[in-house]
């Protein structure tokens, strides 16, 4: 049985042996990437509510092979229109806008956090 987080818990993640380079760049982007996952996640309950994104989340996609239009650099904000549809598309249509929520002030790592790193 999978074990119930709580607050302080460690989290780990492991990346794809074949990882789109994109994803790759923009994981290396980020100054504290802690913060930049939460704020994905509270975007997504925000937009959707708490659910298990494996129910809607397709097995196989390829939003990012093949998009040169998509930004892949921190100057470059040109937005890709194929790739937005197609995430429009997957997205229910009547699902009402809701304002992301504010960013979370940068935590403190301590050595539990470092450790788990490792």
């Amino acid at each position: 049985m999978k074990k119930t987080k709580l607050p302080g818990d460690n989290i780990s993640l492991k990346t794809k042996k074949n990882e789109d380079p994109l994803v790759m760049q923009w994981l290396n982007s980020q100054t504290n990437l802690m913060d930049s996952l939460r704020y994905l996640v509270e975007s997504e309950i925000a937009q959707n509510g708490v659910r298990n994104l494996q129910a809607f989340v397709p097995m196989e996609r390829n939003l990012l092979q093949g998009n040169s239009g998509l930004p892949r650099t921190e100057g470059d904000f040109s937005p890709n229109t194929a790739a937005l549809a197609q995430m429009a598309a997957a997205s229910e249509a009547s699902r009402e806008a809701v304002p992301v929520p504010e960013p979370v002030v940068e935590e403190e790592i301590d050595d539990d956090d470092i450790e788990a790193w490792s």
